[in-house]
Order: C-alpha cells, then structure tokens, then sequence
C-alpha cells in the first residue's frame, strides 16, 4: 500500500509538473500573441488620424442628412428633464431599413473631399447613427454595455469594427479616439458623440452640418454641463460627470482648468454655485438605456 502511494505521489509529482510547463509554456505564447495584437493596433491606430486627416477646404460638397433628421424627428423625444430620450421599439419596428440605408450611404461618402467643418459633422453623424442602429437591432436591452456583438470579454460595442469608411474597417472607439479626437483637439467632441446612455450628452434633434457646427457644438456643451449629468452638488459638493475624470487631459489637464471649462458654458444659476469651487469631490455617470420607456 506504501509502496503504490509512493508511486502514485511521484506520477502525480510528475503530472503536476508537466501540467504547470504546459500552463506556463500556454500563458506566454498567449501574453506574447496579445503584445504582438495591441503592439499592431497601436501602429494602426496611429495611422488613422494620418489617414484621415486630409481635407479639401474649398470644397462645397455637403452630405444629405435628411433621412437621419427625419429619424430624429419622428423617434427622439426632448424630455422635461433636459435628457433627450430614444425610441428604439419604435425605431426597431419602423424605420430600422431607413437607418441602415444612411449608413450607407455614409459609407459610401470619401470625407477627405470635405471641408473639415463637415468632416467633424460627418464622424459625428456617423458615430451617432451607428451606436442607434447597435441599440435598436439589438433591443431590448437595459444597457448598451449588455451588447456583445463577437467579443464576449469586453462590455459594449466600441471596439468592434461595425463601419468601413474609404476601404478602412473602423469601430465606434476608432472614430471617437483615433479620429476625432487628435484631429480636431476640441473637448466639445464628447458632447457631440452619443453612447445611448442616460449619463451621456444628448443626441440633437438634428443631424450636425459644418455651416452650423460652432453653434451646435456650443449647445450641447450647455445642455449637458447645465444638466445634473454633467454637473451637480451634493450639498456643497461638486459631483461631475465621469468624461471630465475619464479625459480630463481634454478638457484641460487639471481639476482648475476642467472647472474653467465648465464655467465657461455655466447658466448664471449653476455660474454662481460654482464661483469659489476648486475641487470636484466625486465623479458618476449613469449607464442605463437613454430609452424612451
């Protein structure tokens, strides 16, 4: 009996041990597969802001927003709240094929013939129609964070490649981070671009062109700053929104110069609760469906 536990021990020593080089030997291809992975898509993110970043400044070329508009009208509803609600049943049962045709014919458009006003509304739009379509296809669901669409590691669509812009396969983070952000440098973009979500900036009830693209950018840094999403109190409190924790680079690197930002688009009653204010106390954002229901 001694003599087979001795015998089963070193067997088992000896499995053990094979197994261990097998996980090893397992877990640094794995950790090597996915530094070659994010090394590659680094390099290939770089390169998107290059490849796009050409623009044609005389051009005159303007991009047919109106079924988007259309859209827009007829499924989102400004709420007394100030949180622009989606109706995405309604969209999912009348209109979806609508959606998807502006897809693509967004697609099909080269915005390296557009000004950069209307390259900036273009990405917007794109980006917004395309996280709606996600939603609506998918619903219902409480969050957009709930979508898996081939991953189902990571929460949320972002980083699937859902869109092909000049031959280019590009996700919802390629376009917002890779894109738009280094591009054009301007904190305004994350009030522009829409996560479906109640914590997030509102989508507008029209599709955003490069002739009204200041106008537009500045009102929804207003809606949303003046808004308890973006910014509120808890006694004497600031609580913001987490973009401003999440890209506080964006808006100007420091709690003094984000603060800075947020006056400057204050209404004179939240202007005057934040006269003295040095330091945001706490940071939240809310990931429910910005659903009409």
């Amino acid at each position: 009996m001694n003599a087979w536990r001795s015998s089963s021990s070193r067997q088992a020593d000896t499995s053990g041990r094979r197994l261990g080089r097998i996980l090893t030997e397992g877990a640094g291809i794995l950790l090597v597969g996915l530094m070659v992975l994010l090394a590659s898509q680094s390099v290939r993110a770089a390169d998107l802001h290059e490849q796009f970043a050409a623009h044609d400044p005389q051009s005159v070329l303007k991009i047919d927003n109106s079924t988007w508009n259309n859209l827009l009208e007829m499924h989102l509803h400004v709420g007394e709240d100030g949180l622009n609600r989606f109706d995405y049943a309604g969209l999912k049962k009348k209109g979806l094929d609508k959606l998807k045709a502006y897809l693509d014919q967004l697609q099909s458009a080269d915005p390296a013939k557009l000004t950069r006003d209307e390259q900036f509304a273009f990405w917007t739009n794109l980006y917004n129609a395309k996280t709606v379509d996600v939603v609506a296809s998918r619903y219902p669901v409480k969050s957009i964070r709930d979508i898996r669409l081939t991953s189902f590691i990571l929460p949320g669509p972002w980083k699937e490649k859902v869109v092909t812009v000049s031959g280019v396969k590009l996700s919802l983070d390629d376009i917002e981070h890779e894109i738009l952000r280094p591009i054009w440098r301007d904190p305004r973009i994350h009030y522009a671009v829409n996560c479906a979500s109640v914590g997030c900036p509102n989508l507008l009830k029209r599709a955003y062109t490069g002739a009204a693209l200041e106008k537009m950018l500045d009102q929804a840094a207003r809606g949303y700053i003046n808004s308890s999403r973006g910014v509120r109190f808890d006694g004497n409190n600031i609580i913001a929104s987490s973009l401003y924790d999440w890209y506080g680079d964006d808006f100007g690197s420091s709690t003094r110069r984000i603060l800075v930002h947020i006056r400057k688009y204050a209404e004179p009653v939240l202007a005057d609760r934040l006269a003295g204010v040095s330091e945001i106390s706490d940071y939240e954002y809310d990931w429910n469906l910005n659903d009409k229901k």
